[in-house]
């Protein structure tokens, strides 16, 4: 199967990505098939730059595109459809999320209980 994804370019710490077409089975970095554009989130103007004919070409073929390029090309215009999830978490790492907001709950709650069965303070007015 194919699929139109990125392959990460640049250099440390400032990534830019080449929007590629490959066999999904294969490394991101080894062999593609074609390039068709790039994708560089550090510049806001003309950051995206694909080549919609090819794009479409290979779609029409059958390829399919990552989650992250489906919603790129989605804000570009380029293909109709809904956005996909791109991140995925693990149903550990959602327990943890769960309980540590769980846990922030409980504390906000305890504190909002010791502010309400504190006295009031007396403000007292100077004339």
């Amino acid at each position: 199967m194919l699929i139109i994804r990125l392959q990460r370019v640049g250099k440390k710490k400032s990534p830019a990505y080449r929007l590629v077409i490959s066999e999904k089975s294969r490394d991101t970095q080894d062999v593609y098939l074609e390039q068709l554009g790039t994708f560089n989130p550090r510049v806001k103007e003309n950051g995206f730059l694909p080549n919609a004919e090819r794009i479409n070409y290979w779609i029409s073929k059958g390829a399919q595109t990552s989650a992250t390029i489906n919603n790129l090309l989605i804000k570009a215009g380029i293909i109709k459809g809904e956005k996909k999830k791109s991140v995925f978490l693990s149903q550990k790492r959602k327990k943890k999320i769960a309980d540590k907001s769980a846990s922030a709950k409980v504390a906000v709650d305890k504190k909002a209980a010791e502010v309400a069965a504190s006295p009031a303070a007396v403000v007292v007015h100077q004339a």
